[in-house]
């Protein structure tokens, strides 16, 4: 088996890891890296739940080969540190069992920074490219809507 020593930039941090160049970016970071905010869920684009920040953007890490990040930027839940969208998760309850919530918090985090402004419509359609199945999606949209109001977008 074939590996290659990449460099990744990821929460602040420069990493090295060895990789097959058919490693997905988040088994690279959960089992790499340590980093399992990030979640396995459809393994196919589908649910959200391993959705990352990239370069500014939200990006579902189960899509993305780990040599495709090398020299860009990764977020990551664990790099937030208490960013507005975690707390208000928690204030408007925003999540049962978890599991979703990672996903559901870096895609929030990406509206936020990308439309600060962001009308009601625009947080559900951003939304919908998470699946949660044991909360109404209610809280997780006030979460986001109360982020955006309450707190200055900070920077990543």
């Amino acid at each position: 088996m074939h590996q290659s020593e990449i460099v990744l930039h990821v929460n602040g941090e420069t990493r090295t890891v060895y990789v097959r160049h058919a490693d997905i970016l988040l088994t690279v970071l959960r089992e790499k890296l340590g980093l399992t905010g990030a979640k396995p869920g459809c393994l196919n684009g589908d649910c959200g739940t391993c959705t990352i920040d990239v370069d500014g953007e939200p990006m579902k890490s189960c899509l993305m080969l780990a040599i495709e990040a090398v020299d860009r930027r990764i977020t990551t839940v664990e790099g937030l540190k208490n960013a507005p969208i975690q707390k208000e998760f928690i204030e408007k309850f925003a999540f049962q069992c978890g599991y979703c919530t990672p996903g559901f918090i870096m895609n929030g985090h990406a509206l936020i920074h990308k439309y600060p402004q962001a009308s009601d419509s625009q947080i559900v359609e951003w939304m919908e490219s998470n699946i949660c199945r044991c909360t109404g999606y209610k809280e997780i949209e006030e979460a986001v809507k109360t982020a955006l109001t309450q707190y200055p977008p900070q920077a990543h």
